[in-house]
């Protein structure tokens, strides 16, 4: 363990970029799948058909390809973008389909009755989605929305093959220049990962049986 506590703060610089990956590029998917959500179950249908569009062809794309489009295609078509913002960029649009088919399925659990409803009060469909439809929809897919965050977390170390210098890279780095030691190093970097996913796990469990909603 001498090789994990001896590169701490090379540990601790690769946790700080791969956390920032994953708490921006998670509020920006979240704010961004619901958006998709919303548009996939407008009245309207060409922000229906834009969103199954965008959601079909994301989900069905590695992650790989999405960064290496922002990484090395898109500085050929506007001016070179910085690899970090490109990494949050990418993972963002990457994982928003998924939380989106996460909301998506918690609005179908919606009861009928609660859009008629808003309906017969005057509501249009904005209010009724945002004020009645979408909070229940929430609630009831905490688990799948944990889960997309979690995949998130652990899809940030794909950043470190677009020259980000995240916990994964760290950890090959530590690994190439200590041979003798990749157990404890590799170890290491598997512990820093756990620090964001089991908080995640609990924090689902607490949610669920807090703002449980009946079926």
């Amino acid at each position: 363990m001498n090789a994990v506590i001896d590169n701490l703060p090379l540990y601790l610089q690769g946790f700080g970029v791969t956390l920032s990956l994953f708490v921006i590029a998670g509020v920006s998917a979240i704010i961004l799948g619901t958006i998709v959500a919303a548009m996939r179950i407008s009245p309207v249908a060409g922000l229906r058909g834009a969103a199954a569009a965008y959601t079909e062809i994301l989900r069905n794309t590695p992650l790989t390809l999405v960064l290496l489009f922002f990484a090395f295609v898109l500085p050929q078509i506007t001016p070179r973008i910085p690899y970090f913002p490109a990494a949050l960029v990418g993972l963002t649009l990457y994982t928003a389909p998924f939380v989106a088919e996460a909301l998506r399925s918690g609005v179908n659990g919606v009861p009928i009755g609660q859009a008629e409803a808003a309906r017969s009060l005057g509501m249009g469909f904005g209010q009724a989605l945002t004020l009645i439809i979408l909070p229940q929809a929430f609630r009831m897919v905490i688990p799948p929305l944990v889960n997309v965050l979690v995949a998130l977390a652990k899809n940030t170390s794909v950043a470190g093959g677009f020259f980000v210098a995240e916990l994964f890279t760290v950890g090959k780095a530590l690994a190439n220049g200590n041979g003798n030691s990749i157990v404890p190093i590799l170890l290491g970097v598997a512990f820093f990962y756990l620090v964001i996913t089991i908080p995640l796990g609990i924090l689902s469990s607490r949610l669920e049986k807090r703002w449980v909603v009946a079926r």
